[in-house]
């Protein structure tokens, strides 16, 4: 009896421990898989993500308030104006183009997601003020859209933007923002980031897709194919369609991190092909945007 006693404590603790790190502060249970988060301001064409928070106290309170309620329920943030001002001081940025400056300090930060707050103007009601957040998380890598919410904080009389856009932050709406990007970051982490690959032939090169490479004697298409097999997360990829000068893969999977655990992004993977074309003796040119590799074959 004794031991049917002991047994039923150390089975009662066990359940008490399990659940208790399950459950993060202030929220639901999250996967133990979380992303590092920052959150930026959303800018508008002919802003400068650079300055906008220097000249708008509002974006200034709501991407505060934004990572202080990420903070709060233990996620891993960064802080937007440290390694903005950080990246200025080490003279990082090399272009003037805001989506260049955008992306550069997006990889810096070493984040996961990105989140962007839209701020529209403060609602004002004979019931009351709100404000209003547009939010979007972004896969930091691919740029793939994770959550999208548009959240109102409940009416309340005062002007203090800060305190409405708190309100906010202690919603459903926001939970449901949350949970969506959290979710969509779990099923990542499991079946890996989706990207695309082109690969196209260079006017006057002596290949197309249809020259058969050796050793293998096999047509270049079902070379790159076989290859894409062998090295997508878990084997899966999709070709939307091939031609003679132009091969496009629309859905390629690689993993979130590598054998040595750290952040895996297409840049590497990219560096991959074309070493792999190399090894065949093909020269290519590689570039990268918004989640979509261009290899063009020389």
């Amino acid at each position: 009896m004794k031991i049917n006693i002991f047994l039923l404590m150390v089975l009662s603790l066990t359940d008490i421990c399990s659940k208790g790190q399950s459950v993060l502060p202030n929220s639901k249970a999250y996967s133990t898989a979380q992303p590092k988060i920052m959150v930026i301001p959303f800018t508008k064409e002919g802003e400068d993500i650079r300055t906008i928070l220097e000249a708008d106290f509002n974006r200034r309170i709501a991407v505060t308030k934004m990572k202080e309620a990420f903070d709060n329920r233990s996620f891993t943030t960064v802080d937007f104006s440290a390694k903005l001002k950080s990246a200025l001081d080490d003279g990082i940025f090399i272009s003037t183009s805001q989506s260049d400056i955008k992306s550069q300090l997006i990889e810096l930060s070493g984040a996961d997601i990105y989140v962007e707050v839209e701020v529209p103007e403060m609602i004002k009601t004979s019931s009351g003020n709100l404000a209003r957040l547009i939010l979007t998380g972004y896969d930091a890598s691919t740029a793939n859209s994770l959550s999208n919410k548009v959240c109102e904080s409940p009416k309340f009389n005062t002007t203090d933007y800060g305190a409405l856009v708190n309100r906010i932050s202690m919603t459903q709406c926001f939970e449901e923002f949350l949970n969506t990007m959290q979710n969509k970051f779990s099923e990542v982490v499991v079946n890996g980031r989706s990207i695309k690959i082109n690969f196209s032939i260079q006017q006057g090169s002596k290949y197309n897709l249809s020259t058969e490479i050796e050793p293998d004697g096999l047509p270049l298409s079902d070379i790159l194919e076989m290859w894409m097999s062998d090295n997508s997360y878990k084997n899966s990829y999709h070709v939307q369609g091939t031609t003679s000068v132009r091969m496009l893969f629309d859905d390629v999977k690689i993993p979130l991190k590598d054998e040595a655990d750290r952040n895996y992004n297409p840049n590497k993977f990219a560096l991959k092909i074309f070493q792999f074309l190399k090894s065949r003796k093909i020269d290519s040119i590689k570039d990268i945007k918004n989640g979509t590799i261009f290899i063009t074959i020389k």
